[in-house]
């Protein structure tokens, strides 16, 4: 058997059983004869024949020839050893010759802070585009849903006119996994997709919302080079993907929740400590002593008043508030 077989194998049968988008297939399909190629060259090896010492050695090609990063290198790891457990389950290799059996794993990649666009900016991202041609219509309202909603490029460049409710301010969605939502509009939002509508003209329920300059459906390279463009001539000051507006789209809308009790309120208030809602959740077990450090949170868990902590997990909003609002009794 040779690795052109397997391959194909792989990824027609296991991961379309699996229900993988499709671009998750082609990028599985590459990364896998990335190593083939690599294994050919270099050792001669076929599938079978390939041993852990070889996939080790494939890392360190990755990273000082190629110059992969932490997050590459692990990417490259996981679909092979997805990929060997796959030829192992199907029956086409033996588990002794599995060159991921017992194979190290490596150090997770710290994941960075994501960074949001500020108000200013989401505005002067937004008044960019014309508002005199379609395609400015277009671009405005592809950034105005990307930034309203957080839907990713892929379920932006996927959408139908059939799936944009703007009578009913919603927006049905396909994400990963082929897993379905409905994700709701603001007014503001609805009326730039309806002024885009109304200047592309009417369209069958099944035909792609977003059209290019020729009418076909937009790609999801194409959502993203027209986001990239955007954020270029906006000056923002930052690199713009489809990503970052929906860690803008996230981080906007926690900062406008400012009626909703979360667990940051109780924590703002001096009447809860991080400490005691910590032990409300555990009460009843010893606590472990050993250092100063926990020795001095068990002395203040024990000077705590048993009604505060213990009504601070499992309550509702408007208890919350209430319990906040109240002045702390104190004992006579």
């Amino acid at each position: 058997m040779n690795w052109s077989y397997w391959i194909q194998l792989y990824v027609r049968t296991h991961c379309v059983a699996r229900g993988l988008r499709p671009l998750s297939i082609a990028a599985y399909e590459a990364a896998l004869k990335q190593f083939s190629d690599w294994a050919r060259q270099a050792h001669q090896r076929s599938p079978e024949q390939v041993r852990a010492r070889d996939v080790l050695e494939y890392l360190q090609y990755l990273r000082e020839v190629r110059v992969n990063g932490d997050s590459a290198v692990n990417r490259a790891l996981t679909i092979l050893r997805r990929f060997y457990q796959a030829m192992v389950a199907m029956g086409h290799l033996d588990h002794a010759a599995n060159p991921m059996v017992g194979f190290p794993s490596i150090k997770a990649v710290p994941r960075k802070l994501p960074i949001a666009l500020a108000p200013e900016q989401v505005s002067a991202l937004l008044a960019k585009p014309k508002s005199d041609t379609v395609v400015g219509l277009r671009d405005r309202a592809l950034l105005a849903l990307l930034y309203g909603t957080g839907i990713r490029a892929s379920e932006c460049a996927g959408l139908t006119s059939g799936q944009v409710d703007l009578a009913r301010l919603t927006v049905a969605v396909r994400g990963k996994g082929g897993h379905e939502r409905v994700v709701p509009l603001n007014p503001q939002l609805a009326e730039v997709l309806r002024i885009y509508a109304q200047a592309r003209g009417p369209a069958l329920p099944g035909a792609p919302f977003f059209r290019s300059r020729f009418g076909r459906p937009l790609s999801r390279g194409a959502v993203y080079e027209r986001v990239r463009t955007w954020g270029q001539r906006s000056h923002i000051g930052v690199p713009l993907s489809p990503h970052r507006m929906r860690h803008t789209f996230a981080t906007h809308l926690v900062r406008a929740g400012v009626g909703l009790v979360t667990i940051r309120d109780l924590l703002g208030h001096r009447l809860i400590t991080s400490t005691q809602i910590l032990f409300a959740r555990h009460r009843g077990r010893p606590a472990q002593r050993g250092s100063k450090a926990s020795d001095r949170i068990t002395a203040r868990h024990d000077r705590a008043p048993v009604a505060l902590y213990a009504t601070a997990v499992s309550t509702t909003s408007k208890s919350v508030r209430q319990r906040i609002g109240r002045p702390r009794k104190t004992a006579a």
